[in-house]
């Protein structure tokens, strides 16, 4: 039988993919994007809800198209545009501080996402299964999302820096930097093979039509993206309400990189001991269930606690375990997808998580102006609730 040659390139692919994550991902606002819309922006917690929430419902459309795009003529195409839309995106935030300015700089972002977005995690699993490395996913993907935090790590006290002594306009800015860097990465990706039957060339009305008839047809994939998307969607909201409850106990603004320094630590470390923690759980549903469960009572936590050191502890640890468990469901649910169909589902699992984080963003907004105790209550509660509801089973779990 004759040996497969594995492209030597595509080994390099990897290499490149952790340079790119952690480039693209150097985000100087991240620890400060409460005050550069309340101070330089002059916009209102609820506005700014209303900001994410456009955002989020413009990555919901974009996102089983763009990854039409992708699917149709290479991941390698769609990353790229999406980072240059990003780029643009950020250079317009900071043009002149108005609201409707900001929601044009936020449709660039939501194209840049949505580009991206399914099509980096094909890129990395279609690099892994030609190169026979399929069964390290879930190390890989956990190591990717690593370096994807490194940049947010880095990035976010040097921001808080930047804004303390420049303005919290140059954090925005100056992500147009790395942004260019990264897009320059891309150029050198070595493009994994599409797995289509020999002569077909599927239209992108196609490529869509057949991807999104594939999700919906199976059920596993809708079980696993169900549980996977809407927690990790609802966690994802510490990340907008830290800052805000870190300014309630009066933190100042020059500690909230370091604080977000730790939070994005404590992802890192739980994305690279999945197996770990699956092991001290009992197995991985268990952790599934325990992860979700975990940032729901956290939430609780932080609605009612006025003590400093148990909220910040509180904020590590929802998005240590709360903003990690999408990337443990990935690597499970690729081993369902075929690789031609592979990012029109990946991009249209991620509208599951959009569509639950406008509605979260909304609701959460309306609440938290009401009163920021209640509103982290009742999230916690509904969290702890739907985590006791799921449907995922451990056959599910393929490593």
């Amino acid at each position: 039988m004759k040996k497969r040659v594995i492209d030597k390139d595509l080994k390099f692919n990897l290499l490149k993919i952790y340079a790119f994550s952690f480039i693209a991902n150097l985000h100087f606002n991240g620890g400060v994007l409460i005050p550069f819309f309340t101070d330089w922006g002059n916009i209102s917690f609820f506005q700014i809800m209303i900001l994410q929430a456009f955002f989020l419902i413009c990555v919901f459309l974009f996102e089983s198209p763009t990854g039409a795009v992708a699917d149709k003529y290479g991941r390698k195409v769609s990353i790229g545009l999406g980072v240059l839309s990003t780029m643009f995106g950020a250079i317009l935030y900071v043009i002149y501080p108005s609201f409707y300015l900001f929601l044009i700089a936020e449709l660039m972002w939501a194209i840049g996402s949505a580009l991206i977005s399914g099509a980096d995690d094909s890129l990395i699993y279609d690099t892994l299964k030609e190169t026979k490395s399929e069964k390290k996913s879930k190390i890989i993907f956990g190591r990717v999302k690593s370096f994807k935090l490194l940049g947010f790590m880095v990035a976010a006290p040097i921001g808080s820096l930047i804004a303390h002594y420049l303005g919290v306009q140059y954090a925005m800015s100056l992500m147009a930097v790395p942004l260019f860097l990264a897009f320059l990465i891309i150029l050198t990706f070595k493009e994994p093979k599409i797995g289509r039957k020999e002569g077909e060339n599927r239209s992108y009305f196609a490529t869509l039509k057949e991807g999104l008839k594939f999700f919906g047809n199976h059920r596993i994939l809708k079980i696993l993206a169900f549980d996977g998307a809407i927690t990790s969607a609802l966690s994802f909201f510490v990340i907008w309400v830290y800052q805000y409850k870190l300014q309630a106990l009066n933190v100042p603004i020059a500690h909230f990189g370091f604080i977000h320094l730790f939070l994005v630590a404590g992802q890192i470390l739980v994305l690279n001991s999945f197996s770990f923690f699956e092991k001290i759980s009992g197995g991985k549903k268990n952790y599934i269930l325990l992860s979700a469960l975990l940032p729901g009572f956290l939430f609780i936590v932080l609605g009612l606690t006025l003590n400093l050191y148990v909220a910040i502890i509180s904020i590590i640890l929802i998005a240590s375990f709360g903003l990690t468990r999408m990337t443990l469901f990935n690597s499970y649910m690729h081993k369902f997808i075929p690789s031609d169909r592979r990012a029109v589902v990946i991009s249209t699992i991620s509208m599951i998580s959009s569509f639950t984080m406008v509605l979260n963003d909304v609701v959460m907004g309306f609440l938290v102006k009401w009163n920021i105790k209640y509103g982290l209550i009742l999230l916690g509660l509904f969290i702890v609730v739907f985590s006791l509801v799921s449907r995922v089973k451990e056959e599910h779990l393929k490593d």
